[in-house]
């Protein structure tokens, strides 16, 4: 194959859809991506199943630092496949704009999203406006949760963003 030139092929892993359409942005310039939401959808595609990581796995954090972290609550989570917001025993429809902020936020409880970050995440640029847009959500987010009478909320850090504390 001497003088035969072949592009790279670039693999994105990304568990959430938020994340793998920020990917697909950022990777738009490529000749040939892939996107898959883990590593072992990677391998089926490629026909690699049984060759090792090719990244190493995190270092896990002391044991102070995850007594530490904050959780979610453990009966909440969000349903990205079918997108729904679940509480113990109910769940609640989300829109894919309230669903993007809360995966954001669950994934990282207590960790503050500033809002430009959170906007990117969401809306896909660094525009923020007046934030009219992401408040609103928010807001509707906030009403799910109340609604549901789930043991968390979304905190306002004024000036900065948003975070998800249990109450």
């Amino acid at each position: 194959m001497h003088g035969v030139s072949v592009a790279p092929l670039v693999i994105g892993i990304a568990s959430s859809p938020a994340e793998r359409r920020q990917l697909a942005r950022l990777l738009g310039g490529s000749d040939a991506f892939l996107i898959v939401s883990n590593v072992e959808q990677a391998r089926e595609f490629l026909g690699v199943g049984d060759l090792p990581p090719v990244v190493p796995p995190p270092t896990p954090p002391a044991r102070a630092e995850v007594a530490r972290r904050p959780q979610p609550p453990p009966d909440l989570s969000v349903d990205s496949d079918r997108r729904v917001l679940r509480w113990r025993d109910q769940e609640i429809d989300l829109t894919r704009l309230e669903h993007d902020v809360l995966l954001c936020l669950v994934d990282a409880p207590g960790q503050v999203w500033t809002y430009e970050r959170l906007h990117l995440e969401v809306w896909g640029n660094r525009h923020l406006g007046r934030g009219s847009d992401m408040h609103s959500v928010v807001r509707r987010v906030r009403r799910k949760l109340a609604r549901l009478d789930a043991a968390a909320t979304i905190h306002a850090v004024r000036g900065v963003g948003f975070r998800l504390v249990p109450i």
